[in-house]
């Protein structure tokens, strides 16, 4: 099962409420994420005329496409219900709160995009973040040794 987890999202924020979305994609591009090439590192969603839209995705070239493959980098447009957009517009609305894609996976045939609503980590929350990681792997590995 093919799954792309953008590993920065739950590191940079704190993740509040997830969604659930479906992404419009090309051929070549589901071609390309059934391979495993793609990135969500720098890619965030927006909303825009009450759409809601992922930029910055990279999902590189179909290696057998031909003179159809498609642009690596471009805005792609995510399905969502309008109820969970106004409700996901009215959250972002509040200062430093972003919209940022957290994982890419299938369901069934249909790829599909979990899109977390975050607020951004100041360093020494990420330094924190870090050591309880350090103190939860420790612990983990004493406890295989017993």
């Amino acid at each position: 099962m093919i799954e792309i987890k953008n590993k920065k999202a739950t590191y940079d924020y704190y993740i509040e409420d997830t969604y659930e979305a479906g992404i419009v994609l090309t051929g070549t591009e589901i071609k390309s994420i059934r391979e495993g090439k793609a990135n969500l590192r720098d890619s965030y969603a927006l909303i825009k005329n009450d759409e809601c839209f992922l930029l910055n995705m990279h999902i590189s070239a179909y290696d057998k496409g031909n003179i159809f493959n498609h642009n690596e980098t471009r805005t792609r447009k995510l399905l969502l219900h309008k109820k969970e957009i106004l409700k996901i517009r009215d959250k972002i609305q509040i200062k430093g709160y972003t919209l940022i894609p957290i994982k890419l996976y299938f369901s069934g045939n249909r790829a599909k995009i979990l899109l977390g609503i975050g607020k951004g980590k100041k360093t020494f929350d990420k330094r924190e973040s870090i050591k309880s990681k350090d103190i939860n792997r420790e612990i983990a590995k004493n406890l295989k040794k017993y």
